[in-house]
């Protein structure tokens, strides 16, 4: 209960001093040039930019640094009466609930949020980009990152369940397509892997390597035909089997971290407007068949996809 009053006080009803937010300006920009000392950090950065332009999905979550520098305590507290709204959120509480009241004082906590109207809709996802980006650096390490835009309904929770299996299979784990052959058979890379992500409106799948820089056209070219070959050809049921068990369990383990549940429930309530369920979430992909694992493979456009690099490269190598 203590924590539940100090979080919607801060949240809720936060003070926004000026000379507060004029010490944290700095912070927040020195966290972002650690980042750009980061490679990795970089390329997550800029292969969004390539997906998705100057759309929201396309900027980084701590905005560009010229605006951390001028923007006023008036400009946070009107972005916040424009789209903090209750309306478009929630609160979840995960875990051992003893010491929870079962209302009146969580109710009156909860009641600090200010009753302001719904914000506008958020802006539509725009079309898949296809742009190349590269962030030139002479360093002997490239980091690589591909993204494609499937032809997913992400308001279907078994078509979602089904797009995980086929990123699991192509390069969730150990087990995986990209894994087996890109960093085992070949030795191209340390890392490589596959994600799918579900957003609102739209899904995306986002391929990633990091790698010597002198095999990173080796391995982007291998990468690019190995979805090509899924596209084509489809999995093949000992992959599906494999991934499906391998997505499931995962799923499973990390249920038992409440936090873990609790960012479960804000994105099934908030982003999908469904139910909460993780024990039905855990279901889907046991029940996810080989066919819906070969329509998510055939989703995917081989040749439609944006790139980003950072290391000794040029945007014409991709």
């Amino acid at each position: 209960m203590d924590a539940i009053d100090l979080l919607t006080d801060f949240v809720g009803r936060p003070k926004i001093d000026a000379g507060e937010l004029d010490r944290e300006r700095g912070v927040v920009i020195q966290e972002i040039q650690r980042y750009k000392d980061q490679p990795s950090a970089v390329a997550e950065e800029i292969i969004d930019r390539a997906a998705f332009g100057d759309h929201p999905l396309g900027r980084p979550v701590l905005g560009p640094e010229d605006h951390l520098r001028t923007f006023t305590r008036e400009g946070i507290v009107a972005f916040r009466e424009r789209r903090w709204s209750g309306r478009r959120g929630g609160a979840f509480i995960v875990g051992n609930l003893e010491h929870v009241s079962e209302n009146g004082a969580v109710a009156d906590a909860f009641g600090r949020f200010p009753e302001l109207p719904s914000p506008e809709p958020y802006e539509p996802a725009p079309p898949h980009h296809t742009g190349r980006l590269v962030e030139p650096r002479e360093t002997n390490q490239s980091h690589l990152r591909m993204s494609y835009r499937p032809d997913v309904d992400v308001h279907d929770p078994k078509a979602r369940a089904a797009f995980t299996i086929y990123s699991t299979l192509l390069g969730g784990s150990m087990g995986s397509r990209l894994f087996d052959e890109i960093r085992e058979q070949r030795g191209l890379c340390y890392s490589v892997w596959a994600a799918d992500h579900s957003y609102a409106d739209i899904p995306s799948l986002q391929l990633g390597a990091g790698l010597d820089s002198g095999k990173c056209i080796e391995a982007y070219a291998r990468m690019r035909e190995i979805v090509g070959e899924l596209h084509a050809d489809g999995p093949t049921e000992e992959e599906v089997e494999r991934a499906r068990a391998y997505a499931a369990g995962r799923r499973v383990l990390a249920f038992e971290n409440t936090n873990a549940v609790a960012r479960y429930a804000a994105n099934q309530t908030i982003v999908f407007g469904e139910d909460i369920d993780p024990d039905r979430a855990i279901a889907l992909l046991d029940e996810v068949t080989m066919d819906e694992v070969a329509t998510a493979a055939r989703s995917v456009d081989p040749d439609a996809l944006a790139v980003a690099c950072v290391g000794p490269h040029e945007a014409s190598d991709f």
